[in-house]
């Protein structure tokens, strides 16, 4: 027990370098903007947990939600999340003592020199305890990586949640856009085979030639053969929209047919410097860089001297299976330090790695803010230029569909070729295919917006 004595000592003159252990303080967030570069609607509110429901569809919600609890990329998110949890209770249990208890019983038969066997018994039982001091702050500093780490896991679950969520939208507003495009596609066919039928009736009374009826043949088998490839892309969607939704392709169908119903919501963007809270991606790479800096803390940790305390208690009998007659009892209790002295420069390179580590976090972060803040720059920029080609789009499809019918009547009366015609057709055609897709353009700019902004997302509060 006098040996003992010196234990504390000891702890006293290893605990002088303590401080020296501690990581580095994560780094700060990059400077952020003031302000957005590019303008936005004032009276919009700040997005909600349920932005889609600003689009107006019954059916999308219903997609999403279904998405939501099928999906298989929303279950390996969950999954992560409990693997992270008990990789908490596992560093945890570091900062606990170690109990374990042993029970050992045998018999022996043994016979010397030819004589008559004889048998020895023996039963023992030993409760045993190790405990290391953590005197550098190692074990607490795993606990603290592996907390991190978790709240790093839980976030990029919400980020998964996003991600799924806006795929389902945009993959919706897709097919609903291949739909209006597909129907404006039938009726510009039924256009071009209408003149056909005028050019076919005055060929045949001799006031055009045949190359007038081939040129609006070719027209309309050119109309024809634009409407494949979209019904094409229409099903490819409708198949990418199934899988995010977590249902198989055979069979799934979307029952609305354009986008013309569907509104376009505006969104308040804030200010910069709250993409820090509401951004989930940001706040697991934030995560991710508190786990790394507490890395760097188990990693010098190690290069210490380490002291562990250990006892034992137990008792043995010479009966088989049997603790109380006459047991022998027995305690120890011990003390080991353990400092590294060569290890082939093992160790500080461990430390060298931690802190590299720790370093690639640190711009990693910093790549993730500049993203996030180009991701909403250029959602803003889509949504506005979006909204002003649209109503220019409209103006122009107006004025198409008059020169269209203009051209009709005087290539009627002969006072314009078939080659005004063409031209009209071929200005209306385009102009309709091209509104639907502007349309399109300013719903996904919406969804990136929203998604941009973190979805209503918010760091919860500790």
């Amino acid at each position: 027990m006098r040996k003992l004595a010196i234990i504390p000592a000891v702890l006293a003159a290893l605990s002088l370098g303590a401080c020296a252990i501690g990581g580095n303080p994560p780094a700060p967030a990059p400077a952020m903007p003031e302000a957005w570069s590019e303008s936005s609607a004032s009276e919009a509110a700040a997005p909600v947990r349920d932005w889609w429901r600003s689009f107006g569809s019954t059916e999308l919600s219903g997609l999403i939600d279904a998405a939501l609890e099928a999906s298989p990329d929303m279950a390996i998110a969950a999954e992560h999340a409990r693997q992270a949890e008990a990789q908490v209770r596992i560093a945890g249990a570091t900062l606990f003592p170690a109990l374990n208890l042993g029970i050992d019983s045998s018999r022996r038969e043994i016979r010397v020199d030819g004589g008559s066997w004889q048998s020895a018994n023996a039963s023992s039982a030993t409760l045993s305890a190790s405990y290391e001091l953590d005197l550098w702050g190692k074990n607490a500093s795993g606990v603290r990586a592996a907390e991190s780490s978790l709240l790093a896991s839980r976030f990029d679950a919400e980020t998964v949640r996003l991600t799924l969520v806006a795929g389902v939208a945009s993959a919706y507003f897709q097919v609903l856009s291949l739909r209006a495009r597909l129907v404006i596609a039938h009726e510009n066919l039924g256009i071009a085979e209408r003149v056909y039928k005028v050019v076919d009736s005055r060929a045949r009374n001799g006031a055009v030639s045949a190359l007038d009826l081939a040129r609006q043949q070719a027209a309309v088998l050119a109309q024809r053969a634009a409407i494949p490839p979209l019904e094409l892309q229409e099903r490819q969607t409708l198949v990418a929209l199934a899988i995010l939704t977590g249902r198989q392709p055979e069979g799934f169908d979307a029952a609305a047919t354009g986008v013309s119903e569907v509104l376009v919501p505006r969104t308040a963007p804030g200010i910069p410097s709250e993409l820090l809270v509401r951004r989930p991606d940001l706040a697991s790479a934030e995560a991710q860089l508190a786990a790394a800096n507490a890395n760097v803390a188990v990693a010098r940790a190690a290069l210490l001297p380490s002291i562990s305390l250990t006892g034992s208690a137990g008792i043995a009998s010479d009966v088989l299976l049997n603790f109380l007659s006459a047991p022998t009892a027995a305690a120890a209790i011990g003390a080991s330090l353990l400092q590294p002295i060569f290890n082939g420069g093992r160790l500080r390179a461990q430390v060298d790695v931690a802190a590299s580590r720790e370093r690639e976090l640190v711009e990693n972060y910093r790549k993730f803010i500049l993203a996030a803040l180009a991701d909403v720059e250029s959602a803003l920029t889509a949504g506005n230029r979006g909204l002003d080609q649209e109503v220019l789009q409209e103006q122009v499809l107006v004025q198409a569909r008059r020169a269209l019918q203009l051209a009709e009547v005087r290539y009627r009366a002969g006072a314009d070729d078939l080659l005004t015609v063409l031209d009209a057709q071929r200005t209306l055609f385009a102009a309709e295919d091209q509104l639907a897709q502007i349309r399109l353009s300013r719903l996904l700019a919406s969804v990136g917006l929203f998604k941009a902004l973190g979805g209503g997302w918010k760091v919860p509060q500790a």
